[in-house]
Parts: structure tokens; sequence; C-alpha cells
């Protein structure tokens, strides 16, 4: 049976809707260090690993998300392992009516950051916009809460950097976000897709609410190479 796309979500996406940011070669490829630590290999092959290892600097570390047991090469070391879950919406969102969401851009993105250090969604840069677009929610002058798009592949977009300052949690702003850049995607043609950690019952829960459904479990390891 073929593997599907988003089962290796970041191999699929280099070599796919962010070619362009690729850095490898047809083995193993990786985003520059700058945009996001995501990296992959083709498969479990020898040669595969030995290509991934090779992108890789002493004592710099990497993500690899993919939905079968990581296989690493044994220039790299695991740092830690996590159980994930990959969601995804295939039925039409309407977006929802709130003229506080509005786009960010590169003049947002310390900010974004910002926001994103403070509440931890995930691997995150001042070049997150690099990768797709951000949406964001002020208040008072501040940006409080924000969404947008990460992995690209042919026909699914992931939704991603899903946060809310910790003084607003509770209000209903990352769900709203979420819907409309749900609504966003699939109004460009692509099926949205996202990643939750097992554990955060909280927000698969919510994302259920909005449309998304459990895909299949995936591991998210951070490794280091140790030569």
């Amino acid at each position: 049976m073929n593997a599907h796309l988003l089962d290796r979500p970041i191999w699929s996406a280099l070599a796919g809707g962010h070619a362009p940011l690729a850095q490898g070669g047809p083995l193993a490829r990786r985003y520059a260090a700058e945009i996001v630590p995501f990296a992959a290999a083709r498969d479990a092959g020898a040669g595969a690993l030995r290509a991934l290892a090779a992108l890789v600097v002493p004592s710099e570390t990497v993500v690899l998300v993919e939905a079968d047991d990581i296989v690493l090469p044994d220039a790299l070391s695991p740092v830690s392992v996590a159980e994930a879950v990959q969601m995804i919406a295939e039925a039409p969102l309407p977006p929802p009516d709130d003229p506080r969401i509005a786009p960010l851009t590169a003049a947002d993105a310390a900010e974004m950051l910002a926001l994103a250090t403070l509440t931890r969604p995930g691997p995150f840069s001042l070049r997150a916009l690099d990768l797709g677009r951000f949406w964001g929610i002020r208040q008072d002058g501040r940006l409080v809460a924000m969404a947008g798009e990460r992995l690209r592949q042919p026909g699914f977009t992931e939704l991603s950097g899903v946060c809310s300052h910790p003084d607003l949690r509770g209000r209903g702003l990352g769900r709203a976000l979420s819907l409309f850049v749900t609504a966003q995607i699939r109004a460009r043609g692509d099926i949205p897709y996202l990643h939750a950690y097992a554990g955060n019952r909280a927000a698969i829960g919510v994302y259920e609410t909005i449309g998304f459904r459990r895909r299949g479990r995936m591991q998210v390891m951070v490794a280091r190479r140790v030569d």
C-alpha cells in the first residue's frame, strides 16, 4: 500500500509545496535553520539516513515528524520523543465573521515571535511568514492571538501557530482564528490539517468541534547530531 503524503509531512512538503525552501537533495531535505528546524529523510533506507545526517551540523538539533516510529542515522541521537495526533478537515467550513481578524506581515514578525515565545505553539521564528500566511487579532494595539499556515503538500496545507496570550485564554480567540485560517485554506482549494500533542486534550477537543477529525498517530522527535 502506498504511503499517504501526510505520513511523512515534512518530506512531502519539502519535495512539494515548499521545494523552493528545501536544502538537500533527492534522499533527505531540511529547511534553513533560521526558518524552522524541520528535517526529513525520504525513507528509512541507509542511503537516505546518511543523507539526513549530512544535513545536520555537529551539536545542532532538528525536528522530525512521521507516522511510523522514527529511525535515526547513527550520527543523530534523540533528545525527546512525543506522541501527537494528525487531524484533517475535509468538509468546507464557513469563516467566522470577525472584524478583528487581520492579515499579518513582515512588519509584525517581532510581535509574532514574542507571542509564540510566550505561548510555545511549536517551532517558530522571525521567518515564519516564509512558510505561509498568518492572521492575528489585536487588542489595544497589541497582538494577542494568531494562527497561520506551515507545511504545504499538493492539495494540503497545515494549520499551525495557533496561540492566544495567556491573559486572554478562554475567550475563543484561538478557535475563531483556527476557523478563519481553515476557511482560507479551503478557499484556495487545499484540505486543511494540523498536528496536536496527544496529551493536549483541550486543543484536540476544540479542533473536533470546528470540523477536524483524527487522521492518525504521529511521532515527533527532536534529534541532535552527536559527532
